[in-house]
């Protein structure tokens, strides 16, 4: 498979929905996390990331004009132990329940399913990013749109090259209804150093109309320690 330049994945597509990447610094010392969403309704675009214990949620910038919080609301980012789960929705705290049971992250996805919102059937994306540096990557969608089935999809890598990652997000592009991700976690370069350099490229390349939040997390694999970064379309 050919690395791509995330960049360019990026500016060649207006409407990725929500995405995540992760991989290893150019120089070797980082566990590189990425999550972001986007949105295109006023309901979607209303959200910021705010800092919680131990990650981040999604809140309401302006609760006055929240519609449905059902779908938009959760805690996209949460440390279990020495891992750190990713996901697109609330199925972060289904894998955190199951870890924290002695389950796999594999146990907690196969009780869930893609979203329920017809005709898109949004795919759930979650990560698990081990402290060594290895990291776990899935997708649930629907079978070719028909909710009556569903399909899972589970990546697991022992970590990646310096400079590389794995990409994935939950549409294929922009449409009416969304298409679903399609294929294997993109192969990626990944050539920022620091999690505010990584930021700095991914926010410059997502859709100016469609990005709402960003979130980078570089962990540092001798101490453990972390550095992040949060953007927020609304400020």
């Amino acid at each position: 498979m050919k690395a791509l330049n995330l960049a360019q994945q990026l500016q060649n597509n207006p409407y990725p929905g929500r995405g995540i990447l992760f991989g290893r610094s150019p120089d070797g010392e980082c566990a590189v996390i990425a999550y972001f969403i986007m949105g295109r309704s006023e309901n979607s675009r209303n959200r910021v990331f705010t800092v919680t214990e131990d990650g981040i949620r999604t809140e309401a910038f302006d609760p006055s004009k929240m519609v449905d919080p059902s779908l938009i609301i959760y805690h996209p980012v949460r440390r279990v132990g020495n891992k750190t789960v990713v996901t697109n929705g609330d199925q972060t705290d289904t894998i955190m329940q199951a870890l924290n049971d002695g389950h796999c992250y594999r146990h907690a996805l196969m009780q869930r399913s893609f979203e329920p919102d017809a005709p898109n059937f949004t795919p759930r994306i979650s990560g698990v990013m081990l402290p060594n540096g290895a990291y776990k990557l899935s997708i649930l969608k629907s079978f070719e749109g028909n909710p009556d089935f569903c399909n899972r999809y589970f990546y697991e890598y022992e970590g990646a090259p310096e400079g590389y990652g794995h990409f994935i997000h939950t549409y294929m592009g922009d449409g009416d209804p969304l298409p679903s991700f399609e294929g294997e976690p993109e192969l990626v370069t990944i050539p920022c150093d620091s999690a505010s350099e990584l930021a700095g490229l991914l926010w410059a390349n997502l859709n100016e109309e469609n990005k709402v939040s960003l979130f980078v997390r570089y962990i540092h694999l001798s101490t453990q320690k972390t550095e992040d970064v949060i953007l927020n379309k609304h400020q």
